[in-house]
């Protein structure tokens, strides 16, 4: 079945009718229909109203996605007054595996129509339409952290922002061989994509990227404000590999030509060599005396890099990736674990999708998952399960707060991994 004409999901579309809204699919050759949802996506998210090359951008962009718009024929406008896009996009998993997994974007409900239900029925339907497709997980990048923990999400990877101080750091990351060159998006867009494939392959929490979401990191899209003060530089090994690249722009200078700021848009770097020649490059640029960088893993190594720790610092961290188990077994038999072990799992659901009690055994690596009705060694929310399920190290913590209740050491020593998941975008 074709996930973009999948049937609406009934219950939602009940819900919304018993108000006065209509709850419907926008065709994607509607370029009207496109537009206008576009158009209430932006809004939604305080954003300019989109230009003419924009929403062309936009009828490009979101083709392929799932568009789902709730309408409020009575009004005075056309326009949707709720939005989500969605589309199965493979999400890394502990032991590299690419799991295919329901993305959610976009979700945005009109401050004109608050406290209808919209939001309700659209992360309902979205939830019912990937379990009735077969997925599953499903995900979400959040601007806020207090809503989606009531769908069943629960954060799963944690992002940092960096702020370095190039007036007093030195570089002290050793050598650097490769070629780093200087080059226009439009003549990299298909090497770039083929570099961020192999950097969203290689670290759990990553996403695959479809097009449009790879042509943005790379260069800024069409209508952009912004896109005359983008640069972007490649690195390629020694042999002649391509491994990495930044996009960045410059800012300030104004009172002080030598204390530009760097605002890095996207660092990929798919072996180390890479990462070290690119932030070198950052680090060393003239005229400039800060370099702002986010949504790097909280493992980046930057201070390791740098003569002077503190000149590196962390500027913030926040929850980014968050993940909704929707069929335990399958979720968890796709990952693979650094420890063996067995549990029984107890999980609570209260939307019925991952809710039931679970054996979980690990040999060699590879889970089986079976239901059982032995004794639970391990209580919890699917909130909880789906923010463990990555590996990061949060299951200590939530058993503190007495979200996860039994033997939660065993649970933190069976799903923990050694490096910590990432997820370096948004989308």
């Amino acid at each position: 079945m074709d996930f973009r004409t999948a049937p609406l999901d009934d219950t939602s579309a009940q819900a919304l009718a018993a108000t006065g809204l209509r709850y419907a699919l926008v065709d994607a050759a509607d370029a009207d229909a496109l537009d206008g949802w576009t158009r209430a996506d932006f809004r939604g998210f305080h954003g300019r109203r989109p230009s003419p090359e924009q929403l062309a951008g936009a009828r490009e962009n979101f083709a392929p996605r799932r568009n789902t718009g709730v309408y409020d024929d009575a009004g005075a406008t056309t326009d949707p007054v709720g939005t989500v896009n969605t589309w199965p996009a493979p999400l890394t998993v502990p032991g590299g595996a690419r799991v295919d997994s329901w993305a959610i974007s976009s979700v945005t409900v009109a401050p004109t129509h608050r406290r209808r239900g919209i939001a309700t029925a659209l992360l309902g339907g979205e939830l019912r339409t990937a379990h009735a497709l077969g997925l599953p997980l499903a995900i979400l990048t959040v601007s806020e952290s207090v809503i989606y923990g009531r769908w069943g999400f629960g954060p799963a990877t944690w992002a940092t922002a960096w702020s370095v101080d190039t007036k007093r750091v030195r570089w002290s990351g050793g050598d650097t061989p490769g070629r780093l060159s200087f080059t226009e998006p439009e003549d990299y867009e298909e090497t770039g994509a083929q570099v961020l494939d192999r950097v969203m392959a290689d670290r759990p929490g990553e996403i695959g990227l479809e097009p449009y979401l790879a042509k943005r990191l790379v260069g800024p899209l069409k209508g952009d404000p912004e896109a005359d003060k983008a640069r972007l530089v490649r690195y390629d090994s020694a042999d002649g590999e391509p491994e990495g690249f930044v996009s960045y722009s410059l800012k300030g200078g104004d009172e002080d030509f030598t204390r530009h700021t760097v605002e890095v848009r996207y660092l990929a770097a798919a072996t180390p060599e890479a990462l070290r020649a690119l932030w070198r490059f950052l680090l060393e640029l003239d005229l400039v005396a800060e370099v702002k960088v986010w949504t790097r893993g909280v493992d980046e190594p930057l201070q390791a890099l740098v003569n002077d720790v503190r000149g590196a610092r962390v500027t913030d961290l926040e929850d980014h990736l968050w993940v909704r188990i929707l069929n335990v077994p399958a979720a968890l038999q796709a990952r693979t674990y650094e420890r063996d072990g067995s549990l029984v799992l107890e999980v609570a659901d209260e939307l019925g999708f991952a809710a039931g009690r679970y054996r979980l055994t690990v040999q060699d690596g590879r889970a089986t998952v079976s239901a059982t009705d032995d004794p639970a060694d391990v209580t919890l929310p699917v909130t909880a399960l789906g923010s463990a399920y990555l590996g990061h190290d949060v299951v200590r913590g939530l058993a503190l707060a007495g979200r996860i209740q039994g033997y939660a050491d065993a649970l933190d020593r069976l799903f923990r991994t050694a490096v910590p998941p990432r997820l370096s975008t948004w989308f």
